[in-house]
């Protein structure tokens, strides 16, 4: 497995190589991960500029980074195998993308933008191209993420729209890869509110809080322990913060219904989650894992 982690000379990068480390250490054999340590460099390289004064300028830019990149690689315990990438792009957001498919990385991780609130997102330029383009799953690490050595949880939220058996898939071969439990919630009760009004609101939500808990128990064949929860409330940062959470855990979400096959894109139940939640978040591609397929356990 390949992730290729966002790195800036700020908070940001040391918590997205703190998310991309715990990640990988909570896998039952972290040596099957490989950590390209990517920063991007807007411009043409050195060797491609048109003038002697960008050319020197892009040199400057080029050893500056390079020096605090090798900082970054120390950040990394020398049983995980590590390297670091400098590249040059048109944009940050392009540049990563790029990363993603050279090195056909599995997950791609970065940091929220550098003014959040504590343990909290604020989704940035570059999180935003992401979050809307990237063709695998994204981990975001909110605002002053300081993670522990291993996760102790994955959470899933589900809803009822097409799509949610790719994340729902990912999330049970992410948990059993790592020998977490795993809490599955149910956001139709949200959903519903909005397209079919409140009423047998109750009884819905917990008939399909009982379903996706079914799927999952028969997809995971006893690898880990599974449970389920509904979450209710007038907005979905409400729904949100009637939950308990462990600052050792983190949540899968899927892509909005918008999104093209494959590919992510935010959508508003997404963008709201983000806001509330005090805990990483990986974003699923709409319908990234075909059945059987051994790329589900890749996160």
């Amino acid at each position: 497995m390949k992730y290729v982690i966002g790195c800036t000379a700020d908070e940001r990068g040391r918590e997205a190589i703190s998310l991309a480390l715990t990640l990988a250490r909570s896998l039952a054999d972290p040596s099957t991960v490989s950590l390209e340590l990517v920063h991007i460099i807007r411009g043409e390289a050195p060797e491609n500029t048109a003038t002697q004064s960008e050319k020197t300028f892009q040199q400057f830019q080029y050893d500056t980074a390079m020096g605090w990149m090798q900082r970054c690689l120390d950040l990394v315990p020398s049983a995980l195998d590590a390297q670091i990438h400098i590249r040059f792009a048109d944009s940050m957001a392009g540049g990563m993308l790029e990363a993603v498919a050279a090195f056909n990385a599995d997950l791609v991780v970065i940091g929220a933008a550098s003014h959040g609130p504590l343990r909290r997102f604020t989704v940035g330029s570059v999180a935003n191209a992401l979050l809307h383009s990237s063709p695998v799953p994204v981990a975001l690490a909110p605002s002053g993420y300081r993670p522990p050595r291993l996760l102790t949880r994955i959470t899933c939220a589900l809803g009822t729209r097409s799509g949610s058996e790719a994340v729902l898939q990912s999330a049970v071969e992410a948990a059993a890869a790592r020998h977490v439990p795993l809490r599955l919630v149910s956001l139709v009760a949200l959903d519903l509110s909005q397209a079919q009004g409140i009423s047998n609101l109750g009884q819905r939500t917990q008939a399909h809080s009982s379903r996706v808990l079914d799927e999952a128990v028969s997809a995971v064949a006893h690898r880990t322990v599974v449970t389920a929860e509904v979450a209710q409330g007038r907005s979905i940062e409400a729904a949100i913060n009637t939950l308990d959470w462990d600052e050792e855990e983190l949540v899968l979400i899927g892509s909005s219904r918008l999104a093209e096959r494959s590919k992510i894109f935010m959508g508003a139940t997404a963008n709201k989650m983000l806001r509330a939640l005090p805990v990483p978040m990986v974003v699923v591609p709409r319908y990234h894992i075909a059945a059987g397929s051994e790329s589900a356990a890749r996160l």
